[in-house]
């Protein structure tokens, strides 16, 4: 039986300051903007064969275990094309 592979996780707090753990999926850089991303699942339904997929530009403040990562929303249309490419790659591979 194949081992489980342990997933990345990170906090991410709502609206009204209630924190919710979701899963990382996959971070990547994009080069034509020098910016990075991420995409994430909630931990609750990362078993689930239908979740919803949530996607952010991050930027990493400091080094190893002292790291904060600070989250900003995709705002441009170019930006959610690159991601949604991004992610139905991740999701073609998956199914391999």
């Amino acid at each position: 039986m194949a081992e489980e592979e342990e997933k990345e996780r990170i906090v991410i707090p709502d609206e009204d300051g209630n924190e919710h753990l979701f899963d990382i999926l996959f971070t990547f850089d994009a080069d034509e903007s020098e910016q990075s991303y991420i995409v994430v699942v909630p931990s609750s339904e990362a078993e689930n064969d239908e979740v919803e997929v949530f996607a952010f530009r991050y930027e990493e403040e400091g080094e190893g275990d002292e790291s904060d990562i600070n989250l900003f929303p995709i705002e441009s249309d170019e930006e959610w094309e690159m991601v949604e490419e991004m992610v139905n790659t991740y999701s073609a591979n998956e199914m391999e």
